[in-house]
């Protein structure tokens, strides 16, 4: 496992029982795309392969009343939308690219429905 770095602690500084969750989601990041580049920002933890695939935030994309204890927001690049109860938003920002927001709280989400999400925005994001 991968030793946490600062700024990602930093990040989870008011969310502490999300860290768990992203770690879990981190490491399966990194074992599917041992290139990708990560950047932590203020507001997100940012996944790039030569262009941004996928980042972590605790947007609310939700009614806060509908948001479970400890989520995160998986927000994914993808040429299409997905078609899916999972995906609390979708927006078309711009033609032939998709946003999607999904809510994670619990680990058996990270699953093989997601990684195959993420193994298209990754290579989406290789594409462009």
């Amino acid at each position: 496992m991968r030793e946490t770095d600062n700024d990602t602690l930093l990040f989870f500084g008011g969310h502490l029982d999300a860290l768990d969750l992203y770690l879990r989601l981190e490491a399966l990041l990194y074992a599917s795309f041992p290139d990708l580049e990560k950047r932590v920002q203020k507001t997100q933890i940012s996944f790039y392969a030569r262009h941004m695939f996928a980042c972590v935030s605790f947007a609310r994309v939700r009614k806060k009343a509908e948001l479970p204890r400890g989520f995160l927001t998986l927000t994914l690049g993808l040429p299409a939308p997905l078609d899916s109860p999972r995906v609390a938003v979708k927006t078309e920002p711009y033609p032939g690219r998709w946003t999607q927001h999904i809510v994670l709280s619990a680990p058996e989400e990270l699953d093989e429905e997601l990684l195959s999400w993420l193994r298209e925005a990754y290579d989406f994001a290789r594409r462009k």
